[in-house]
């Protein structure tokens, strides 16, 4: 017979409710007297309570009924201890969290689940409400690097006023985090940011799930289904790539992703004031110098299989690829403009004027922009407009010609955008071309025809 039977049903609900009683009255949320009214006892009885607590625990109470000691006595002194560190310093921490800061910080070896009920019977926590319907867990993937959930999450992460994004990638197989970032709030830039650093961390992975926000997905409406040929600045990176792209079409296909944002809002924040740290700036480097670790420590999984789906990848055009890229034709006076911004283009060594021909418009992520003509390179620009320097320009990807006004890049990674180019936007000269053509098919004919006779002649 276990201890829970020897107790009739009344018996244990009259203890329960003793006990919360006393953690109420512990824990100061109430004063002895009104809890020895709530009980139903006198002020005497309480006080011989309170004193037989001191030397047997609060369990102490049952045992005195039937005269065998409880073998899980808890000191009042740790209970006291226990309630004063959660209303003192750890007062927003979830309760699991503060399980561990209690063996991590102050040594004291208790259950998670006596804690959860010291601080549910104090009301220091409120009771967990009952979970819904039963759903069917999507199984993981097999392998590291098969699949990455993206997704983003509105919290006051400072516990102020303030409102920011935190952008997280993790890894469906095994939960690990391999980028985490507090922004102003999610956006196509942001996120290319999160996924390129992935990519030159880890290397290129095979998918990317994620919700049908504007920056990952065209829809017609909100609520339908993607478009899946229209493409975003983004989905067009990605597939430039060979990413494939995952739309979810509700919270609950993104359990693992919701439910790890769960932890991070019971966590971050407070981790943050115990840090005393409240900038993003600040907030950004404590992520990736410690808590990124320290976060997979706690909640990563192996992987099902061995090995890694993870392949590294030797382009060194990833920052012509995670791009905003917009096309324009060039105006007569060799300008493009994109709303009131204007880039004034110089003149270039393989062509006299570029008017009426069609550009791309790279907006990088550093905020600076570039504008290519095919492969060239013909102007660059900073955040605010102006030419940038030799000095400036020598940090940006792609190989640098010689010559003042020309940069020339791989072809790969400049995919048209789906505007047809006109006759007189290629700067290929096509005279001399022909010219050789015709020419080495005068020579054939020259060469295999028979030598004429005089008779002939």
């Amino acid at each position: 017979m276990n201890e829970t039977q020897q107790y009739s049903a009344f018996e244990m609900e009259r203890m329960m409710k003793v006990q919360d009683v006393l953690l109420k009255a512990m824990a100061k949320k109430i004063t002895w007297w009104a809890a020895a009214e709530i009980i139903g006892v006198t002020d005497r009885t309480m006080r011989r309570w309170r004193e037989r607590m001191e030397v047997g625990g609060y369990a102490g109470l049952a045992d005195r009924r039937k005269g065998k000691p409880s073998a899980q006595r808890i000191p009042v002194a740790t209970v006291e201890k226990v309630l004063g560190l959660y209303q003192e310093t750890y007062y927003d921490l979830n309760i699991r969290h503060f399980h561990e800061k209690l063996r991590e910080e102050h040594a004291i070896e208790l259950s998670y689940t006596w804690v959860q009920k010291a601080l549910q019977g104090a009301g220091l926590v409120a009771k967990r409400h009952k979970r819904g319907p039963h759903r069917r867990r999507r199984p993981r993937r097999p392998l590291p690097g098969m699949m990455l959930h993206i997704d983003g999450s509105k919290h006051q992460w400072f516990q102020d006023d303030r409102w920011h994004d935190l952008i997280v990638i993790l890894d469906d197989a095994t939960t690990e985090i391999y980028d985490a970032q507090l922004v102003e709030e999610e956006s196509t830039r942001t996120v290319m940011t999160g996924v390129k650093e992935v990519i030159e961390t880890e290397g290129l992975f095979c998918a990317l799930y994620s919700d049908r926000a504007s920056h990952f997905f065209v829809t017609k409406k909100a609520g339908e289904k993607v478009e899946k040929y229209r493409l975003t600045q983004l989905g067009r990176a990605l597939k430039e790539l060979g990413v494939q792209t995952i739309a979810a079409y509700s919270p609950q296909a993104r359990g693992r992703s919701e439910r790890s944002f769960g932890t991070w809002q019971g966590r971050l924040p407070q981790e943050l004031r115990l840090a005393g740290i409240t900038t993003v700036e600040g907030a950004n480097k404590f992520l990736r110098e410690k808590y990124i670790k320290e976060f997979n420590s706690k909640f990563s999984v192996p992987a099902a299989e061995k090995g890694t789906a993870f392949r590294h990848t030797n382009r060194s055009d990833l920052n012509w690829i995670f791009t905003v890229q917009t096309e324009r034709v060039v105006g007569k006076d060799n300008t493009v403009a994109i709303g009131d911004r204007l880039w004034q283009i110089d003149k270039t060594r393989f062509r006299s004027t570029l008017a009426g021909s069609t550009v791309t418009i790279h907006e990088h992520l550093d905020e600076t922009v570039s504008i290519r003509f095919g492969p060239h390179v013909v102007g660059r620009f900073d955040s605010k407009g102006e030419k940038l320097t030799a000095e400036q320009r020598g940090g940006k990807g792609g190989s640098m010609e010689a010559g003042e006004n020309q940069e020339q890049v791989s072809t790969v990674s400049h995919t048209p955008l789906g505007i047809s180019p006109k006759v007189r936007d290629s700067h290929f000269p096509t005279a001399p071309t022909t010219a050789v053509v015709i020419t080495k098919k005068t020579a054939k004919a020259k060469a295999t025809a028979k030598p004429k006779t005089k008779a002939a002649a």
